[in-house]
């Protein structure tokens, strides 16, 4: 599922720096009551999109629950982002190339999944590929062309089994000075699971919550689940597929979020941090699974893994599905794994 570009340069000109946030998915819920009335949504501007918890009409008694939720996701963004000089997350990359750095629990726990996952994927997954983004001016939005050097030298940096976790000291420590930690692949996912129990605990059993167009939670899901469509920009059918959710997450990642195009050649932002080079070969993938964090750090990982590492992982792990839309003119999502949570309804 990729994104169209908002301009192009010709040939001659510097590289294109096109940048677009198009919504990948499209949350169809009218169709899910006809007898509904109307739906409130409470939302947030967080993590560079819009958090957004939809009640029905008749649960407009958790609305204050609702925003005390939404609260979570700031102090989220305050502590795990790499865009604040104040935050957790920068305090440990600054540090952690020196020796051992003692961090939070919610830290630690979060990159103790994110060293899981890289050794489930191969090292598709992988929270230290920020020198990468850099290398390729992705992360300012500034995209570019590097050369072979700049790209090694890049790789030297790169790899989460340099990140040495102490479960003891609860400290963490780069063999490598010079890395980085960047959870921007996994962060929304995270802030969407931690919505979801805030909002469990305060008796909220029915709801829809999503962050920007490509990550969602189903809380409950009466007659038959949340409807959620995916589409696509960069295809022509209108509509790849239609899930129902019931207390199931749905991540989705694409091709063309942000991209550099020279010399008509598109490099996309999501980078093979095994090889240093743009993932290639699939335009999209959702994975459906319990926990919005993984659903989301799994549609990332498959992107870059493709088709082979979505039905090796789904084959290994039961509870995972995916759709992996390959880039081959088809037009059609591989459907592979399954989800308890996530009915796919016929095309």
């Amino acid at each position: 599922m990729g994104f169209e570009p908002t301009s192009r340069a010709h040939a001659s000109s510097p590289p294109s720096r096109s940048i677009s946030r198009r919504e990948l998915l499209a949350l169809e819920v009218a169709s899910l009551r006809e007898d509904a009335g109307y739906w409130i949504r409470v939302h947030r501007r967080a993590m560079a999109c819009r958090f957004e918890v939809m009640l029905s009409g008749e649960l407009g008694h958790h609305v204050p629950a609702a925003r005390e939720a939404l609260d979570e996701v700031d102090r989220i963004e305050s502590a795990l982002t790499v865009f604040r000089d104040t935050s957790d997350l920068v305090a440990l990359n600054r540090a952690a190339g020196r020796g051992p750095v003692p961090v939070g629990g919610e830290l630690f726990r979060l990159l103790q999944l994110c060293r899981d996952l890289h050794a489930a994927t191969g090292g598709a997954f992988d929270v230290t590929s920020t020198p990468l983004s850099r290398c390729w001016g992705f992360l300012r939005r500034e995209g570019r062309l590097p050369s072979p050097e700049e790209i090694a030298g890049a790789r030297a940096l790169v790899g989460m089994d340099a990140v040495e976790l102490d479960e003891t000291a609860r400290t963490v420590r780069f063999r490598r000075p010079g890395m980085e930690l960047n959870l921007g692949s996994i962060g929304k996912g995270y802030a969407l699971g931690r919505v979801g129990r805030l909002l469990r605990r305060r008796g909220v059993r029915e709801a829809l919550v999503s962050a920007g167009g490509s990550s969602v939670l189903a809380l409950g899901g009466r007659d038959g689940g949340w409807v959620i469509d995916l589409r696509s920009r960069r295809v022509r059918r209108d509509r790849l597929a239609r899930l129902r959710l019931r207390d199931t997450a749905l991540g989705t990642s694409g091709a063309g979020e942000q991209f550099v195009e020279i010399d008509g050649i598109r490099y996309g932002h999501v980078l093979d941090p095994r090889t240093g080079q743009p993932a290639a070969g699939v335009l999209g993938v959702s994975v459906a699974v319990a926990d919005p964090a993984l659903a989301d750090a799994l549609s990332t990982a498959f992107l870059v893994g493709g088709e082979d590492l979505a039905r090796a992982y789904c084959a290994e792990h039961p509870g995972t599905l995916a759709l992996v839309t390959p880039d081959d003119g088809s037009e059609q999502p591989r459907v592979l794994g399954e989800c308890p949570g996530a009915a796919l309804e016929a095309a």
